[in-house]
């Protein structure tokens, strides 16, 4: 049962601020189609405007930490709640946490040398104000296989800081370890979580008999992608021997395609809420085989290979996970529009055409990476439209959240 001493106070809060997923899901949706449009507009020449760091900056900065973190505080200080069975982050603490998002949001689109420190804090902020509103109930019942998650947080609030400095001591290795170590460690949260649910969800979405999970796989799995995590946060990828770093991608790419297939992905073709989840992962495996070929000398750049895992994997990792958590954590059965199955593949085929783009341009008279990116707005768009309705109004049953 949850900890609510009075039902009567709950009532009288907002419903968009009854849980930390209602807002961060919703706005920073928006956002990420508003970023991801100025972003193409900017690339074809239709836009000019100078955010702090510069565009280039700009637009990877936010897409991670304005968009993707957003969403990923907002799955935790919402899942909590189920973990722990008290209430999680609401109301006016919540609200201070999401204006501390939006102040870091509009601060980055300023160009103010004498507010560069005070852009990094705020921005820096919003996730240690995270990490300790799911610390201090994890704490509290002493439910430690889920802490985890904090030392997480306070890695991307880390990496945030190298952005940051990047720009205020203008050192650009530190963008690259920033934005490089930002991405490996949502991988790692993403390889946790998926190994944590999809099993269920797959089970419980099809039907059908829960594939138990092997321990010594998923201790592999983790490790390997950690491993990776922390080469890219310690910034040694550069001085580590190209081929151990194609032995460690590789494996990885092959550790992750067997838990992959062990999951049953061909039982989930008649369910989108599943469906969807299992393409997003794929695109893991993927990109980690890609980054092998870099490090083997192919023509791929680690651009190219590190966009697998954000237009592909955490792209469409996340769409499909709000659908599924917007339902269910507003005590909505577990039934998603008709047109969200579009959504889903809208953005797998965006994450898709990012990933080809730099190969396959030259076929296309049109800019690729434009259409990936009206793909993007398309089925974040359609999110937007189904849920926000969900997300502003109260739980039908009246419970709180």
């Amino acid at each position: 049962m949850l900890n609510i001493s009075d039902l009567s106070e709950e009532q009288k809060i907002a419903p968009i601020w009854r849980q930390a997923f209602r807002p961060f899901f919703l706005f920073a949706c928006i956002f990420s189609i508003l970023s991801i449009g100025a972003w193409a507009l900017v690339q074809t020449g239709e836009l000019y405007f100078m955010p702090y760091g510069g565009l280039f900056f700009w637009h990877a900065h936010e897409m991670l930490f304005g968009f993707v973190a957003a969403i990923i505080v907002g799955f935790l200080l919402t899942a909590v709640q189920s973990w722990t069975g008290l209430r999680a982050t609401h109301g006016k603490p919540l609200i201070v946490l999401f204006i501390l998002w939006l102040l870091a949001r509009i601060f980055m689109l300023l160009d103010i040398f004498a507010l560069q420190w005070i852009t990094a804090l705020i921005d820096i902020s919003f996730l240690l104000l995270a990490a300790y509103f799911l610390a201090r109930l994890v704490l509290k019942v002493k439910q430690y296989r889920n802490l985890i998650f904090v030392p997480m947080l306070l890695l991307l609030a880390t990496a945030n800081l190298f952005t940051h400095l990047s720009v205020i001591t203008g050192e650009m290795r530190f963008y690259t370890q920033g934005i490089y170590s930002t991405v490996m460690i949502i991988t790692l949260m993403m390889t946790v979580i998926a190994g944590r649910v999809f099993p269920m969800f797959t089970a419980n979405g099809t039907q059908t008999k829960k594939v138990d999970n092997i321990a010594w796989l998923e201790k592999l799995v983790i490790s390997l992608t950690a491993i990776l995590a922390l080469i890219h946060f310690t910034d040694i990828q550069h001085i580590l021997s190209s081929k151990l770093m194609v032995l460690l991608f590789a494996f990885s790419a092959l550790v992750h395609s067997i838990r992959a297939i062990r999951w049953r992905p061909q039982v989930t073709f008649k369910t989108p809420l599943v469906w969807s989840l299992h393409l997003a992962y794929w695109f893991i495996p993927t990109s980690f085989l890609l980054f092998a070929l870099h490090y083997a000398g192919v023509n791929i750049s680690a651009s190219n290979a590190l966009h697998g895992l954000t237009a592909g994997a955490m792209s469409a990792l996340i769409l499909a996970m709000i659908a599924r958590i917007s339902l269910g954590h507003s005590g909505r059965p577990l039934t998603p529009h008709w047109i969200m199955k579009y959504a889903f593949a809208l953005i797998v085929l965006a994450g898709s055409i990012r990933l080809m783009s730099a190969y396959i341009q030259t076929y296309f008279t049109f800019n690729l990476n434009m259409l990936s990116a009206v793909l993007w707005a398309l089925a974040f768009g359609i999110y937007i439209v189904v849920y926000a309705p969900i997300l502003t109004s109260p739980r039908p049953d009246g419970k709180p959240g």
